[in-house]
């Protein structure tokens, strides 16, 4: 069932390959400014934040925001541009590839998208800054990262698929994407927030998946309610995709 999807992930993996140079050095850009602007920068007004140093704390959360930007950016832009300018999907679907296989590889392109491009900031991040975290932390982290890159890569097709006009993408990013991820505790501990307040932000799979994967990879936590709450998320973001890809061919 999944070769079509196989053959489609292969030719966007070959475009991939093509610019990764320049994708990989956009993508490192950002995190490791606002890492050399925050973390350092700031790291002697702040202090210590949940006892440990500020640039130890948002590391973290800089390789996650990075791996789920880019899975959600590469789903949303690679489908819509598929979809509405190139027309690559109507020539997929004169194929013996099926609209499931379709709507599958474009997850796995942003997927893939996400892990290597938060790999690699993470690499940069340990090359170039005192950051460091015990090896056997990663799988824990890596039990985050794998499912919260997945959720954001079939929202990424989600949006891709329900909307026509670019500007609506930015603007979705824009007012839903980022704040989910800003509120999610990324610069900032969730003891910052009002009682009142805290209750819905843990609700949020974002938040799960960005305190989870902090205190997994610093402190080696493993949370097993988070990871649920992150692997449920994205399953049923999964099945609204390809449900929504579905019927949007249908029409």
């Amino acid at each position: 069932m999944l070769r079509g999807s196989r053959a489609i992930w292969q030719r966007d993996m070959q475009v991939l390959r093509r610019s990764i140079f320049s994708e990989l050095v956009a993508v490192v850009a950002y995190p490791l400014t606002i890492y050399l602007a925050f973390g350092i920068g700031m790291q002697s007004y702040i202090g210590l934040v949940d006892g440990a140093p500020y640039s130890l704390f948002i590391a973290p959360g800089l390789i996650t925001m990075t791996a789920v930007n880019s899975a959600y950016n590469e789903s949303v832009w690679s489908l819509w541009f598929h979809r509405r300018v190139q027309f690559t999907i109507e020539s997929y679907r004169v194929t013996p590839i099926s609209v499931s296989e379709i709507v599958i590889a474009k997850i796995l392109t942003g997927f893939t998208h996400g892990i290597i491009k938060g790999c690699v900031v993470g690499l940069v991040i340990f090359a170039i800054t005192p950051f460091r975290f015990p090896l056997e932390h990663l799988f824990q982290y890596l039990l985050f990262l794998l499912p919260g890159s997945a959720l954001f890569s079939c929202a990424g097709v989600i949006s891709g698929t329900i909307m026509d006009k670019p500007e609506t993408i930015g603007k979705v990013e824009a007012v839903l994407v980022m704040p989910l991820i800003f509120m999610s505790g990324l610069f900032f501990p969730l003891s910052s927030y009002p009682p009142s307040v805290i209750s819905w932000v843990r609700a949020m799979p974002t938040t799960a998946l960005f305190e989870g994967a902090r205190r997994a990879l610093v402190a080696g936590d493993m949370l097993l309610l988070p990871v649920l709450q992150v692997a449920l998320s994205a399953l049923l973001a999964f099945v609204a995709a390809v449900l929504i890809f579905r019927y949007k061919m249908s029409e």
